[in-house]
């Protein structure tokens, strides 16, 4: 039984995939081995080129070994398990024709061997393949102690063979927006200091940004049957706007999220319901291409959370009547895959909804249909699958006319789109649709049945509200800065006296120009702001995470900068050798327009006590002076604390201390004139003492 058991033992080394047996008994981390290239899909002359890489993460150099691909050319995928049982190595499918085996190099511990396979279009296995689609491809690496296994596919184009059949239709959806914004830094300080109108150029696009704008645009260039629904806000910053098939809400903002938030923190930000409906998104577009009547559809881009009921009738009340719903919404029990569109009665009208295909979508986004499948973890492995995934769907009905959608991710690298999208257009089952064909198909459903389609609950998962909740909070405060600012600190710039003080001290500071062309009151001023305030919320609350980061910053500059424009110039310590002093306090004012303001001043003591209120209207670019009244009953050390309040009695900007000393001398008139008293007192005591008249029984 010792042989038996020994026997085990090896078949167990050689079939468990990815384990790693050491000459010592010991085990470390796995071998992996991973597709770098790989051809997709083979035709009559392309042949089959692999490239393979071979890591060994263990601390043991790993022998030269050997790489076989073998395959079934007979073997038809009968079924969606039978095809994902295969890429997750859970089927045990015979592959008995060899075509190819190649020689591996040693690879040092740590180290990365590749290995290139190149089949010719001649050889006898490839010749032999007498029906096109998908053939199991196994992979085996296999030296002294290791064995690797990894599934994948080989799919054989129709090119060349007698049983083609008609290409099912796809309609590949790019959502063209960016996550490269940025705020101008410089720009943004004109507009708070010099009321410039300069909020158009506040939010831009990053150098990388303007680079990735130059690589889509050769990207659809080269593939012109892709259908970009596009950010309006995008095509404006671009010198010269992409094609696009139809337009987005503007900035790509979360409606989605929005509608599974309450809608009230979003008011907080500032943002508005015209700032991302339809409407607003058409004009943005026409301002891009700068044609007042171009014309283009509005299609809402699904966000991180689901189309739910209520993020539906939302789309429809912002004037979207066909949304893309790119998860969450294909229904996956089907037999078959089909034209996954469907209009779904609101409140506020009917909404078509345009699901992706879930396997397709994920597969071109970058995700592996799950864990288990190994060869999925690189962008080649993904692909491969890709073109057999969509080989297996044409067969399933080969005669059914269909079209599936399959949305792309614009943060996706180009070469990765080029490779996939080049992939496509070789693969002579698919036939690239446009988006008005999708969207005039007939509905898969409609009525009460579309409703059973609609995804439960709110739609919002924790993610979202981990991701949403701390830019809402930071939008709000922000926002809140800027209205306090214009309702409680900013005055009106019409006041005569204020006018003609402003105009002495701009002729003074040489910067009368800057004034002159100022408005005269801080309307226009602090609509810019709010403005820019928007759009970098509308960008922070896109449904591209990525793009937080950045434009957050636009409306927290703001609110620093205002906060601390207006502020108390620090106050040297102060002493005093009488009664009453007055203690200088001087107010700065760095904005364009302005302001009154209060300082509120305490102090720590109760013999040194200051006045615990003054007004102050300080001009624009300038500074006031204005005095607190100091009282002191005795010598001593007081802390005073001066803090800027507005008008509504809120303190805002950074308070300022200084230390009062007081050195009270009793060298004054009224000092003098408690002494003369006290020393009459004293007298008239005594002579009461001595002269008074004394009882007898004294």
């Amino acid at each position: 039984m010792a042989w038996a058991t020994a026997l085990m033992l090896a078949v167990a080394m050689v079939c468990i995939p990815q384990a790693v047996a050491m000459d010592d008994g010991t085990a470390t981390d796995a071998v992996t081995v991973d597709i770098d290239t790989a051809t997709a899909p083979v035709t009559a002359q392309s042949g089959y080129h692999l490239t393979l890489d071979i890591a060994n993460p263990t601390d043991h150099a790993l022998p030269a070994g050997t790489v076989t691909l073998s395959t079934n050319v007979h073997y038809t995928f009968i079924s969606r398990t039978d095809i994902q049982q295969w890429a997750q190595d859970e089927v045990g499918i015979p592959t008995p024709q060899v075509l190819a085996e190649v020689q591996t190099p040693e690879i040092a511990p740590g180290g990365t061997a590749t290995v290139a396979i190149d089949v010719n279009a001649d050889n006898a296995v490839l010749t032999s393949i007498a029906e096109w689609g998908p053939k199991p491809l196994r992979i085996d690496f296999h030296t002294d102690g290791t064995s690797v296994e990894t599934h994948t596919f080989l799919t054989r184009s129709a090119e060349g063979l007698d049983n083609a059949t008609p290409a099912l239709n796809v309609t590949v959806a790019l959502p063209l927006s960016s996550t490269q914004w940025q705020v101008d830094t410089d720009d943004l300080t004109t507009l708070l200091t010099d009321d410039a109108d300069a909020d158009s150029d506040v939010v831009s696009l990053s150098k990388t940004g303007e680079a990735q704008v130059k690589e889509q645009t050769q990207l659809l260039n080269n593939h012109p049957g892709v259908q970009v629904i596009a950010d309006p806000t995008y095509l404006d910053a671009m010198r010269m706007p992409i094609r696009s098939s139809a337009i987005m809400q503007p900035a790509g903002f979360d409606i989605t999220a929005y509608a599974a938030t309450d809608t009230s923190r979003y008011d907080r930000t500032g943002i508005r319901a015209e700032d991302w409906n339809a409407a607003t998104a058409l004009a943005q577009y026409r301002q891009a291409l700068g044609d007042d009547e171009a014309e283009l559809d509005a299609v809402a881009w699904q966000g991180s959370a689901s189309w739910t009921q209520q993020a539906l009738t939302t789309a429809k009340r912002q004037g979207y009547d066909t949304v893309v719903a790119t998860s969450d919404f294909s229904d996956m029990s089907l037999g078959i895959v089909r034209t996954d569109t469907t209009v779904v009665p609101t409140d506020a009208g009917d909404v078509t909804v345009l699901a992706a295909q879930p396997v397709l979508s994920g597969l071109a986004q970058g995700q592996a249909t799950s864990q288990a499948a190994t060869a999925e973890r690189t962008a080649s492995g993904r692909l491969a699958r890709f073109v057999a995934q969509s080989a297996f769907y044409q067969m399933e009905q080969p005669y059914t006319e269909r079209n599936l959608l399959i949305c792309l991710d614009s943060s996706t690298d180009t070469a990765t789109l080029d490779a996939l999208l080049s992939a496509i257009e070789q693969s002579p089952w698919l036939q690239m649709a446009d988006l008005h064909t999708l969207m005039s198909a007939t509905p898969s459903a409609t009525g009460q049945d579309a409703l059973l389609a609609v995804p439960d609950g709110d739609g919002a998962g924790q993610a979202v509200s981990e991701r949403f909740t701390p830019a809402l909070d930071a939008l709000s405060n922000a926002n809140d800065v800027v209205i306090r600012f214009r309702d409680s600190v900013l005055t009106d710039a019409q006041e005569e006296s204020m006018k003609a003080s402003e105009d002495t001290q701009a002729l003074a500071r040489q910067d009368a120009d800057s004034v002159t062309h100022r408005s005269e009151d801080t309307t226009a001023w602090v609509n810019q702001l709010l403005a820019v305030n928007r759009r970098c919320a509308l960008h922070a609350l896109s449904y591209n995470a990525t793009a937080d980061s950045a434009t957050l910053a636009g409306p927290q500059t703001i609110a620093e900068t205002l906060s601390n424009a207006v502020r108390i110039t620090p106050i040297e310590s102060l002493n005093v050798v009488s009664e009453t002093a007055n203690m200088p306090v001087t107010v700065s004012n760095a904005l364009p327009y302005p302001v009154r303001v209060q300082v509120s001043a305490t102090t720590d003591s109760m013999t040194i006590v200051t006045s615990r209120l003054v007004d102050v209207v300080v001009p624009p670019t300038s500074e006031e002076q204005t005095t607190l009244a100091i009282r002191v009953s005795t010598s001593g050390t007081a802390n005073a604390q001066l803090t800027l309040l507005d008008r509504e009695g809120n303190a805002f900007g950074a308070a300022q201390s200084t230390t009062i000393t007081s050195a009270l001398q009793i060298s004054d008139m009224s000092g003098f004139i408690i002494i003369v008293c006290a020393v009459l007192l004293g007298i008239a005591g005594l002579w009461r003492q001595f002269h008074r008249v004394k009882d007898p029984d004294e």
